[in-house]
């Protein structure tokens, strides 16, 4: 991994971004191992579907090593513009299969060990992918941000392209939904009441 010389640091992803683009493959590597994760999970929990979330992580991967040359330093953050990446094909992929059915896909297995603990994890994680899949688009992709992957609102405004205000409209909103929604299964799904 390339580090800083002032406090051997690692260095940022536009740093590496920038190395790789000049042709050293050992950034591309550290990256991948950064950024990747990341993309999985985004698109994991946007589209409830393992297979596609790998596609579309590795696409926006590629685009990401596309961009790459032409990459203007200090314009937006690379993280940022990933993320804007993977929800933009999200949502793509989530408008072209609007007459397919994915709710009958299903959640994968969980590796906790423990059989109780591992049928109630999966019970809660099904259910708030039930529940985030009636969001509208726009606020399940917000809350999903904020507080699944804990961006700041700064960061997704700019990931959306809308205002701080609208950030924030929009997760107040589908928390609220996301609350009435489940409201009802705290007690099915082993919260006391």
């Amino acid at each position: 991994m390339l580090k800083t010389n002032d406090a051997d640091l690692p260095v940022s992803d536009e740093t590496l971004l920038i190395a790789y683009a000049r042709g050293d493959d050992a950034a591309a590597r550290d990256l991948v191992h950064r950024l990747l994760p990341m993309a999985l999970r985004v698109a994991a929990r946007m589209l409830r579907d393992p297979t596609e979330a790998e596609d579309v992580a590795q696409e926006a991967m590629l685009r990401l090593w596309r961009a790459a040359s032409g990459w203007r330093p200090g314009e937006a953050r690379v993280s940022t513009w990933l993320y804007r990446v993977v929800s933009n094909l999200c949502i793509d992929r989530l408008r072209k299969a609007r007459g397919a059915n994915i709710d009958s896909i299903p959640e994968p297995a969980d590796p906790a060990p423990g059989a109780e603990a591992r049928l109630q994890g999966e019970a809660r994680a099904q259910a708030l992918q039930i529940a985030l899949g009636r969001l509208p688009e726009r606020q399940r992709q917000a809350v999903i941000l904020r507080h699944l992957e804990g961006l700041p609102n700064p960061e997704i405004a700019q990931i959306m392209e809308i205002s701080v205000e609208a950030v924030e409209s929009l997760t107040a909103r589908g928390k609220r939904a996301l609350a009435a929604e489940l409201v009802g299964q705290r007690a099915e799904l082993g919260y006391a009441t």
